[in-house]
């Protein structure tokens, strides 16, 4: 019997030390290059005392063994403004790294500008130091200074004081910013205004927003994360929303990727050489308020490109209003939706007259009726003209829209209406070419100063 039990002890304690040597692998120095999955990380645009998203490096062993890797280091050590994540373990430099044979190692990049960092584009490397030789992979961003406006309990984040904005910085709201009350906030070319998550501008009664773009030095606002993939998805921030008596004047604005992008309510708005595009609901949703638009381009919002409910007189001129949403197909995607009542806040219906009067535009889209006018029987009647306009809409969608030199389903032929590359300039053979009547002293040119004189295509573009 104790031979028997000095057996059983044995064995187990042969076995307890297998399994505890198992990971005990001999590794050796590697004799081949590693490789990579990229030679070039390049980082989204960052801002001071932010962190950029998280990028992966993944590094692969092709030798038919074990391997140390004897350093992994960043090239600008500990002043770098990148750090890299080995193993689990984060820093600017690692030895000794372990990979097995036919396997692969993750390193993680990130970049934190700190504060007051110049705007710079921000270089350096990972390097990989091996008895096979050097490796090195380029890390690429570019750092702007930034100036925040973060609204926390015991900050509520109000501009008071009548104020100008410039170029010199970007603006970057967390939570909602607002204009008090009887106050304006100026604009002025190439200022960049970038949202967080769930963030937003209010202007208060009686308060003002002036952007003043220019072509090629528009006003951007947008949410915060500038990688590329983002310039195509909605729902970053949550928009701009006007209150009642305030005044909007905005020429060259880019405004997208957010909830709504801007809502008036009883207020009265001028927006001329503007694109809005990539909204979850409205790019533009308009209550009780006034609004003239003139060469605006509109794209991919889910509900409406344009939303009007309650009164109010909207004038669309030379603009192109396009929507293609793809996202969700349950939403209605068209280019207007107009209602002549509108729920309050206290579930009360308010009603009035919309006067919508659309000239030389184009109303297309994925959508088989791109207008929707819904006239509950509490409201006056819906005043809708359209001339020389060309209209997607079928004959189910509820009435016939009145006007002149009317185009109804033809296709404009954009040049590109996918948002990656977005050009809703129309092609030679379109037939919004030579349908355009009359300008204005803003319509003189198109969005992009092309001059409007004879022979005019309808829409935003000459």
């Amino acid at each position: 019997m104790k031979i028997k039990i000095l057996f059983g002890i044995a064995f187990w304690t042969l076995l307890l030390l297998a399994g505890c040597n198992r990971d005990d692998i001999s590794f050796d120095s590697p004799t081949q290059l590693l490789r990579f999955s990229t030679d070039t990380v390049f980082c989204d645009t960052v801002y001071n005392q932010m962190r950029s998203e998280t990028y992966a490096v993944k590094v692969y062993n092709n030798e038919d063994k074990d391997i140390l890797i004897p350093e992994i280091k960043l090239e600008g050590g500990i002043n770098s403004p990148y750090k890299i994540n080995v193993d689990g373990k984060v820093g600017t430099r690692f030895e000794k790294i372990a990979l097995r044979r036919k396997d692969s190692l993750y390193v993680f990049v990130e970049i934190a500008p700190v504060a007051n960092a110049p705007e710079a584009i921000a270089e350096d490397k990972v390097v990989f130091n091996t008895p096979a030789g050097e490796q090195k992979v380029t890390l690429f961003s570019v750092v702007q200074d930034a100036e925040y406006f973060i609204k926390t309990d015991t900050n509520p984040n109000i501009i008071s004081e009548n104020t100008t904005w410039t170029k010199d910085k970007v603006k970057v709201i967390f939570g909602d910013l607002t204009i008090a009350e009887g106050k304006s906030l100026t604009m002025e070319k190439g200022t960049k205004v970038y949202f967080r998550k769930n963030s937003g501008m209010n202007f208060a009664k009686n308060s003002g927003l002036t952007v003043n773009g220019t072509l090629g030095d528009e006003v951007i606002f947008r949410g915060d994360r500038s990688d590329t993939k983002y310039d195509t998805l909605p729902a970053n921030w949550n928009g701009i929303k006007m209150q009642e008596g305030s005044l909007l004047k905005m020429n060259y604005a880019r405004v997208f990727g957010g909830n709504v992008g801007l809502q008036l309510k009883k207020n009265t708005a001028t927006i001329n050489n503007s694109i809005f595009h990539t909204f979850q609901n409205a790019g533009i949703y308009g209550i009780h308020s006034n609004l003239t638009m003139n060469n605006v381009v509109m794209n991919n919002c889910g509900e409406a490109d344009l939303a009007i409910a309650g009164s109010g007189t909207y004038n669309v001129n030379y603009s192109t209003l396009a929507n293609y949403w793809n996202l969700n197909s349950s939403m209605s995607a068209v280019g207007i939706f107009a209602s002549n009542t509108w729920e309050n806040e206290n579930g009360e219906l308010e009603s009035g007259l919309v006067t919508l009067n659309v000239k030389n535009s184009i109303i297309y889209g994925d959508t088989l009726d791109m207008l929707s006018l819904k006239n509950n029987p509490k409201g006056t009647t819906i005043s809708a003209h359209f001339d020389y306009s060309l209209l997607k809409i079928s004959a189910d969608a509820g009435f016939t829209p009145l006007g002149s030199n009317i185009i109804k389903n033809e296709d404009p032929k954009f040049q590109n209406y996918f948002t990656q590359k977005m050009n809703l300039r129309v092609k030679t053979d379109s037939p919004a070419r030579g349908k355009g009547f009359g300008t204005n002293n803003i319509t003189a040119t198109d969005i992009v100063g092309n001059p409007r004189t004879g022979s005019l295509t309808i829409g935003a573009y000459q």
